[in-house]
């Protein structure tokens, strides 16, 4: 007598009567192995029944309503910012993951030699094997993701798509440039070059002239009332550790409103 649990629905058997390809076979095969130990069907379907509970409650849109498939298609290039944006995003995000490699946040050397953060971004420009090209795509990435962010901002404006019942999502859209102009500004800071010197010092001074708070504003952002270590390592850890995880986050909420709510089109 075998031990062996029998299977309540004889998945082999029904596999064999099939007519299945070998690549449909390793996937069944894989897929009742993880079923048997982790349930994964089970919550494939609660997902399932999720999205099709979701979707029944998603409100049609104008063109949907009115049958417009046709009479506004020269608005459509416009709807597609926020998704370009999110591209630029995620090319700016993967590139400057693979610079953090050799860029190193330090303002000077021990020895007195020129910073050390600039000659690490010299390295990459002038030594690094695709160096430039690298810098140059997480450069321009987050310029089009700036010039993106802020045409998608102006389109939903002007077509009205911040009325109700959207205005919790434009709220957030307005979170979400904001933090779009951080990160610039903050990896502005970065190559500690001249340029970097002197926006960082416009940047304290704009923070020293905001009545009753401004003195702690600027040292809780720039570490003090003139650049320093402190001003680079502040910058650094903004842009590479809390902002991506606060800005991913909020991109998932808003794509996810978008999603629950639908495209409100030109009407």
């Amino acid at each position: 007598m075998s031990l062996e649990r029998k299977d309540e629905h004889d998945h082999k058997g029904w596999m064999k009567k099939r007519d299945l390809s070998p690549i449909e076979t390793v996937y069944l095969t894989a897929l009742i192995w993880l079923d048997k130990r982790l349930r994964v069907v089970d919550y494939l379907e609660i997902l399932e029944d999720l999205y099709y509970k979701v979707n029944m409650q998603m409100p049609k849109s104008h063109t949907e309503q009115y049958n417009l498939d046709n009479k506004f298609w020269y608005w459509y290039p416009l709807y597609a910012l926020g998704s370009f944006s999110t591209v630029a995003y995620i090319v700016a995000a993967i590139s400057g993951a693979l610079l953090g490699f050799y860029y190193a946040p330090a303002a000077a050397a021990a020895d007195g030699s020129p910073t050390v953060a600039y000659d690490s971004v010299l390295i990459i420009m002038g030594q690094l094997n695709l160096g430039y090209f690298l810098r140059s795509v997480h450069r321009w990435a987050a310029q089009i993701m700036v010039a993106a962010v802020f045409l998608h901002m102006l389109r939903v404006y002007f077509t009205g798509a911040y009325k109700e019942p959207r205005e919790l999502n434009w709220l957030i859209g307005i979170v979400l440039i904001s933090l779009t102009l951080v990160f610039g500004y903050t990896g502005y800071l970065l190559p500690w070059s001249q340029l970097s010197y002197w926006a960082g010092q416009i940047g304290v001074e704009m923070s020293l002239s905001i009545p009753l708070i401004g003195e702690w504003v600027a040292q809780l952002m720039f570490g003090g009332f003139t650049l320093s270590q402190a001003t680079l390592q502040r910058m650094y850890i903004l842009h590479v550790f809390f902002l991506p995880f606060i800005t991913t986050a909020v991109i998932a909420v808003h794509i996810g409103i978008v999603w629950m709510q639908g495209i409100a089109e030109p009407h």
